[in-house]
């Protein structure tokens, strides 16, 4: 049975078996005292009734008339009524003893029995009494011990509430930490990566400068050799047909500077090769209507960008920017049809649609 059905139902205490049955004894019992009684009392209450008797003379026969004086009137006497015989009065006595006695013994069966029920409903009531005061008790110490159960089960539960929450922030602060070592460690590695990117950057910058210088150096001494040589030729031309054929010297001298390996001159082709190249790196998604940038670069022979920059603004900002970007992002610039880039030369880019 559990709690809920026992406060429901209240403990009671088991009924006895035989109680209508005393009562209905009891009942016949005071029935039978009560008619005794009456009879008894109606029985002593009777006196005996009493018998008369009258006595008269016998009356003479007068058929014959004589002749005598007439007799004085007869004077009633009153016979007193006889006694009961004395046997049948100690018989009534007797009986009536015998009834009175009947009588007593049952009024003191019926005193008793109705003492002996009252015993038997006190103590029947004393003792649903007492299993009242012990089923009190005992649902007292069963609610007392569900709200002891309550009580600890709420405790527990606090407590396993308590450790949760206290697991949760370890969890958060771990997580938070592990996320903060993540950044840092990626911050680290970008400040790593730029760095390396900056030092590879100037590394390789500062072999193309040495790569140019050597270059420039060589290609000036080969000029100077070239000049030289070309003086010499024109030396013995000249001895040989006495200076009559000087502007055609000049005019080699024009072309060889012109096609020189330090020179400016490009192909008709290059400005179309560096555009191919240059134009798809562009990022750009804003206006595109009447801007126009010109980029100055600077080139080793080999192509290898030596720097770069804005010799005309389009007036927007981040459009030069996006331009001058895309041209560092084509390093290394194409050669020209001679093998080699020119050392400086202007780029005008414009964005799609402009």
């Amino acid at each position: 049975m559990t709690t809920r059905q026992t406060r429901a139902r209240p403990i009671r205490p088991p009924r006895e078996r035989g109680t209508w049955k005393a009562f209905a004894l009891a009942a016949l019992m005071h029935l039978l005292l009560g008619w005794l009684l009456y009879h008894g009392i109606n029985w002593q209450n009777n006196t005996p009734a009493g018998s008369e008797a009258e006595l008269w003379t016998e009356i003479p026969d007068l058929s014959t008339p004589t002749p005598r004086p007439a007799p004085p009137p007869p004077v009633p006497v009153k016979v007193q009524p006889a006694p009961p015989p004395a046997k049948d009065e100690e018989a009534d006595i007797a009986l009536q003893e015998k009834k009175r006695k009947q009588q007593e013994a049952a009024a003191r069966e019926a005193q008793l029995a109705e003492q002996r029920r009252q015993q038997q409903q006190e103590q029947q009531e004393a003792e649903a009494k007492r299993q009242q005061q012990l089923a009190a008790q005992q649902a007292a110490a069963v609610a007392a011990q569900k709200a002891a159960q309550e009580k600890q089960k709420q405790v527990e539960k606090q407590k396993q509430a308590d450790q949760q929450k206290l697991d949760q922030q370890k969890q958060q602060q771990l997580k938070a930490q592990q996320q903060k070592d993540a950044e840092k460690l990626e911050q680290q590695k970008e400040q790593k990566d730029a760095k390396e990117k900056a030092d590879a950057q100037a590394k390789s910058k500062a072999d193309a400068d040495a790569k140019a210088k050597e270059k420039a150096k060589a290609d000036a001494a080969a000029k100077a050799k070239l000049d030289g040589e070309r003086r010499a030729r024109l030396a013995q031309l000249q001895g040989q047909a006495g200076g009559g054929s000087s502007d055609s010297g000049e005019g080699l001298a024009k072309s060889g500077t012109g096609r020189g390996a330090g020179g400016n001159a490009t192909s008709a082709g290059y400005a179309e090769k560096v555009q191919r190249l240059v134009r798809p790196k562009i990022v750009w998604s804003g206006e595109t209507t009447g801007l126009e940038t010109v980029v100055t670069v600077r080139c080793a022979p080999s192509g290898t960008l030596l720097s770069s920059s804005i010799s005309r603004s389009s007036g927007n900002e981040q459009w030069d920017q996006a331009a001058l970007r895309a041209v560092q992002r084509s390093d290394p610039m194409p050669v020209d049809i001679n093998g080699q880039a020119p050392a400086s030369f202007t780029i005008t880019l414009r964005p799609a649609g402009g």
